[in-house]
């Protein structure tokens, strides 16, 4: 594209959307917010005042049939996901969606078809890949300054579960939770993984069993050049919000620690101490929330691959359903079993 900036258009203002729509109004220069569209107009109607944006709809469609907008921004539910990426492919429109894609291959499969066919651009919401912690040390297990890795250990802890009524309709704590480790560990590692071995159990609430879902989770994957990978979740870590790596290599390791509110650490005479980690998803990660959306923009623009491709977050997508074949069945489950197609 020749043009200077992108025209986006922001469906969905909940939570994510809210900070995908102030980053594209304020932040990124190369971008420029002309339309908002919610289901819950009054709702998108107060977000658009509040961010100088007069096109407000209620209807999605009429923000995609637009020909003045260049991209659109999808946070939608998780269920509307992958037809409003094939709605915005066949209007032509260049696409950043918040994943998961879809909770079965086949709407994914279908959905990126659309986006092939179209010729558009299409980039996946994981926005952890864009954390300069953990992008020095996929640096570092790329550039080989630790030799060959052997192990990979992912931490991901939340501080608390959420709503019953979200946990419901999340589609299960391996693809509403996990995903994201799962992408992480492709992204470090640097390669696909082949098998998976997953172990659950109810530790945190008895109501998110009776939802039918985990709230506690050990994940081993096995990838194709050996390496070895271990993620442990659990929806309630009292401490706070506990995001961590570690890779060991042949030639030496990297680690990530958390990251906390200030880098103070208090002594007296009987303990030496420091304030707990940062306690939310939103103050941990939003610096990588502006530079994934940065990136995209910058990528539509300058004719670039999107850094996270819609077969990243297929990939995702089919590690989450392994995992939970496998916690239900009992067993390590290939990759390959799970494909629909």
């Amino acid at each position: 594209m020749t043009q200077q900036r992108l025209n986006v258009g922001l469906i969905g203002v909940g939570r994510i959307g809210k900070v995908h729509g102030e980053h594209i109004a304020y932040r990124i220069p190369r971008a420029r917010l002309v339309a908002i569209s919610d289901v819950n107009l009054a709702a998108a109607q107060e977000f658009g005042k509040r961010l100088g944006v007069d096109r407000v709809e209620a209807d999605h469609l009429a923000v995609l049939n637009d020909p003045a907008i260049d991209a659109v921004v999808i946070c939608s539910p998780t269920d509307l996901h992958a037809t409003m990426i094939e709605e915005a492919a066949k209007a032509g429109k260049q696409i950043f969606c918040e994943k998961p894609i879809a909770r079965t291959l086949k709407e994914i499969d279908t959905a990126l078809d659309a986006v092939e066919q179209a010729g558009v651009k299409l980039q996946i919401g994981f926005n952890r890949r864009f954390d300069a912690n953990f992008a020095r040390v996929r640096k570092a297990i790329l550039a080989g300054e630790i030799g060959e890795p052997h192990l990979l250990h992912i931490i991901s802890r939340d501080p608390g579960p959420p709503p019953i009524e979200y946990v419901k309709v999340s589609g299960g704590m391996f693809l509403d939770m996990t995903i994201h480790d799962f992408d992480m560990a492709r992204f470090l590692a640097g390669d696909e993984v082949e098998e998976v071995y997953a172990a659950g159990a109810v530790r945190v609430d008895p109501a998110i069993g009776a939802a039918g879902d985990l709230d506690t989770a050990l994940v081993t994957l096995k990838f194709a050049g050996g390496l070895l990978c271990v993620i442990d979740n659990s929806r309630k870590a009292v401490y706070g919000y506990d995001q961590r790596v570690e890779v060991l290599g042949s030639a030496g390791g990297a680690t990530v620690s958390n990251n906390h509110p200030n880098t103070a650490v208090i002594s007296d005479a009987t303990t030496v101490h420091r304030d707990l980690p940062l306690n939310f998803f939103m103050d941990r990660y939003l610096d990588s929330f502006l530079v994934e959306m940065a990136a995209f923009v910058d990528a539509v623009l300058d004719g670039t691959p999107t850094p996270v491709t819609g077969v990243d977050g297929r990939a995702a997508v089919a590690l989450g359903i392994a995992a939970r074949r496998s916690h239900e069945e009992n067993r390590p489950v290939r990759l390959d079993e799970i494909e629909e197609r």
